[in-house]
């Protein structure tokens, strides 16, 4: 993994409106896993954000964008299939909690434990 690729996932995170982010974690991860990264209870709010129908809450826009974060330095390297399983599955470099739960609280825990995976893949 190039130092790149942290920095472009980065860029690419922070500069897309929350319209793009909301699309783009969508079809990565469908609505219901989106929503709970996001931390809403409605999976529908995810595509009404997607559409640019609904502004998320401010807090659940940066959810959004540190999870956005961490699967665009992913998908640079692994598929969007891995890229999933990795977000839902318990996570060794996280105290085997799940990533899509983490990202909220520690999303620095996350986006390590993501550059440990690509490291040691």
């Amino acid at each position: 993994m190039t130092a790149t690729l942290p920095v472009a996932a980065h860029r690419q995170a922070i500069r897309a409106d929350v319209a793009e982010v909301a699309a783009a974690m969508q079809d990565v991860f469908g609505q219901r896993i989106t929503a709970t990264i996001a931390g809403v209870r409605d999976p529908r709010a995810v595509g009404k954000w997607a559409r640019g129908e609904r502004l998320p809450h401010p807090e659940t826009e940066r959810r959004l964008r540190e999870a956005m974060r961490v699967t665009e330095l992913l998908l640079e390297v692994e598929p969007p299939t891995i890229v999933r399983a990795w977000f839902v599955g318990l996570n060794p470099d996280l105290g085997d909690r799940v990533p899509a739960l983490v990202v909220a609280d520690d999303p620095a825990a996350v986006l390590g434990a993501a550059r440990s995976f690509l490291a040691n893949g």
